[in-house]
């Protein structure tokens, strides 16, 4: 990371990126701290001023990868904004982008798999943003009309999740490839009752 641009990002901020890349391509429990203070162009004494652990590290992570969902989120709403379906519809799409664009899957997901103990701190905050996507999603359908929004909201949740798993397992071909016709069609269901 020697190029003149990598060198003004702080280096609290440059930490936080490489991790988040290498934790997604390689997995949390595939890197070490040496590897991301080398690949981050620092040292493990600036990691540690900046994050007092791994884990703290790890928390700092998926913190981040929910601001940019979040920050998705505040796109769909000011690309239609007051309407919530186009929003819905927006949020099928957008999850097929990922899904072709990403065959590793949910970063919060991929963690909870990973830090099987359940005394990890990172759980708790990985069912804290996962609970605050369900509910924001939740009254994205209920906004648009949609009868039994928490129930649509967590088949969809669940078609996602399953996808991605899909798409893991038996590559793009599989059954994740009929995403955005399942999500439209469970839409639609629930839009006519």
């Amino acid at each position: 990371m020697a190029d003149g641009i990598s060198e003004r990002v702080r280096p609290r901020d440059r930490i936080l990126e490489t991790a988040q890349d290498m934790f997604h391509k390689h997995g949390i429990k595939g890197v070490g701290v040496d590897a991301i203070t080398e690949a981050a162009g620092t040292n493990k004494m600036t990691l540690y001023r900046h994050f007092e652990s791994k884990d703290d590290l790890i928390i700092e992570c998926l913190r981040a990868t929910a601001c940019k969902a979040a920050a998705i989120w505040d796109a769909f709403e000011a690309e239609y904004p007051g309407d919530k379906l186009a929003q819905l519809h927006a949020w099928v799409r957008k999850a097929s982008e990922m899904l072709a664009n990403d065959s590793r899957g949910c970063d919060m997901a991929n963690a909870a798999v990973e830090l099987s103990e359940t005394n990890h701190p990172a759980r708790r905050v990985i069912k804290e943003l996962k609970e605050a996507q369900r509910e924001r999603l939740v009254n994205l359908c209920r906004e648009a009309g949609v009868g039994q929004a928490e129930l649509l909201a967590d088949t969809l949740s669940l078609l996602l999740e399953g996808a991605r798993v899909s798409l893991q397992s038996v590559g793009a071909e599989g059954p994740s490839a009929q995403f955005v016709r399942m999500a439209e069609g469970l839409i639609a269901s629930f839009k006519a009752r």
